[in-house]
């Protein structure tokens, strides 16, 4: 059986690598903002949710021309801060912003869950969840926000932060599961293969 990985996220790659599983990846490029759009009034958990099934679901027929028998997941990450839900900054002076409002602070991290099981081709089964995790950040200098945000690096995360990269410096400690807060919750993703009858133990390489 094929894992297959519905995301770019380097970071998301890595901690699967890192728990003993060797993914396929395929990008869904789904449009983002359009799914949210097309949603009423969803709370924080139903909104990363859907967006992580949006994901998982546009990959399912490029997976199946390839591996009839598979496992895809998908994965949506923001961080919910003042009450606003906030994806990737994309710009520099957004970056900033995000930070002026999170420095010293805390916020809630939520990544949403998509597991399918493919099988001769065909999507049989599914299981989806979220993880929200607590992040307390730190109180950067002006001259290291500047040159955190010179980097490029928050600029394509959720939260314009990161756990496992340079943010993790401006990062004071986190409530939850950090695997979730760097893009996959491994024991979320365990408990949802469980649930369409794939044990995990099964995909290690």
């Amino acid at each position: 059986m094929r894992f297959v990985l519905a995301s770019a996220s380097p970071a998301r790659l890595g901690v699967l690598r890192a728990a003993g599983i060797e993914p396929g990846v395929v990008v869904s490029g789904v449009d983002e903002d359009a799914v949210a759009a097309a949603l009423t009034d969803p709370s924080p958990a139903e909104l990363v949710t859907a967006l992580a099934v949006a994901k998982a679901e546009a990959v399912v027929e490029t997976v199946a021309a390839t591996h009839a028998d598979a496992v895809v997941v998908g994965c949506d990450s923001m961080l919910s801060i003042g009450g606003e839900m906030v994806g990737k900054p994309g710009e520099p002076e957004v970056a900033r912003k995000r930070w002026a409002q999170m420095a010293g602070g805390s916020g809630e991290l939520l990544t949403g869950h998509a597991v399918l099981r493919l099988e001769n081709g065909v999507v049989t089964r599914r299981a989806t969840d979220s993880q929200t995790t607590t992040v307390r950040f730190a109180e950067p200098s002006t001259d290291e926000l500047e040159a955190y945000v010179a980097t490029g690096e928050p600029l394509a995360v959720a939260g314009a932060f990161t756990l496992d990269g340079r943010g993790g410096w401006f990062v004071e400690g986190i409530d939850g599961d950090p695997s979730s807060v760097i893009g996959i919750s491994l024991p979320l993703t365990r408990r949802l293969l469980a649930r369409i009858g794939v044990s995990v133990v099964d995909l290690w390489s």
